[in-house]
């Protein structure tokens, strides 16, 4: 869907640049029409989009790999302090 709303704003320059080239207002409400067409897809895909996103009530389940805990790393040491525990 963003694909042809990035048609129709690519049309609705088009119409414009015709619109204001000829001075035609059939020109400038076509460019109006579409620019709002494009306007409302992008919105119905936003909204469509954020519903398939999941929701943050759900467990991640790709964390799920046994990895080390940051302690098992040699220096870490935690906060900003160097070798000799200066800070």
């Amino acid at each position: 869907m963003l694909v042809v709303t990035i048609g129709l704003a690519a049309a609705g320059f088009a119409f414009l640049i015709i619109a204001l080239t000829t001075g035609s207002i059939i020109w400038a409400w076509a460019c109006i029409a579409i620019c709002l067409a494009g306007a409302v897809l992008l919105l119905v895909s936003a909204l469509t989009g954020k519903r398939a996103a999941l929701p943050l009530d759900e467990p991640d389940t790709t964390a799920d790999v046994d990895t080390p805990d940051n302690t098992d790393f040699p220096g870490n040491h935690g906060g900003s302090a160097n070798e000799n525990g200066e800070h």
